[in-house]
């Protein structure tokens, strides 16, 4: 049976993602004011550290500038630069812009003979969590996309509903993961099963 509490998000982490929602989806926007220490704390009970650590979250990855004596002031939210961006998608194109199906669910396989990358004994041993997806950009299907993640601490990930859905928000927000770099590869086949005339993205994502 698997621990929850390990995978409990810290409280400045929820306090995190919360405020990053809210500034996402326009609750706050550029030039405004986010609510005083005092505020938060008193609204989500939780300590000025907690808060602090949340704030500086924000502050660093540029939803926020704070001012000294004026308080956290919300910027433009940071974009990607472009659908292959390490941001994701979601946040290079936009929530109202993009939508995602699930064409093959999350399950666990074996991985491929012939990986693209080196795998360690235990990623070899403990497979592969495989799905594929149709991306749209504005109703118009751009892009299929076949996920492979390492089936390592990602407990009932194959339950989660990927419709719809930033992958990297899933990791970030449940599972503690941020994608913070590392290799991507485009390559160009004859398609089969797949929609024909979509650009096809290998997406393996083996080191968090």
């Amino acid at each position: 049976m698997v621990n929850q509490s390990a995978y409990q998000l810290p409280r400045y982490r929820e306090l995190y993602e919360q405020l990053r929602r809210h500034i996402e989806d326009g609750i706050y926007g550029p030039g405004d004011l986010l609510p005083s220490e005092n505020e938060l704390c008193a609204v989500n009970q939780v300590t000025r550290p907690t808060v602090r650590r949340a704030l500086d979250l924000l502050a660093n990855e540029g939803y926020i500038k704070k001012h000294q004596g004026l308080g956290s002031v919300v910027q433009n939210p940071p974009k990607g630069i472009g659908i292959l961006s390490f941001s994701g998608t979601t946040s290079a194109i936009g929530k109202e812009n993009l939508k995602t199906d699930a064409i093959v669910k999350p399950y666990v396989r074996p991985w491929p003979d012939h990986f693209i990358f080196d795998l360690t004994d235990i990623e070899r041993e403990s497979g592969c969590i495989y799905f594929e997806r149709l991306r749209y950009v504005n109703d118009i299907p751009v892009f299929y996309d076949l996920s492979y993640l390492p089936n390592i601490n990602l407990p009932r990930f194959t339950s989660r509903n990927l419709n719809n859905a930033s992958l990297f928000d899933i990791l970030r927000e449940h599972y503690r993961i941020e994608i913070k770099g590392g290799m991507q590869y485009i390559e160009a086949e004859k398609a089969h099963n797949q929609p024909s005339g979509l650009l096809c993205l290998f997406n393996p994502l083996l080191q968090y």
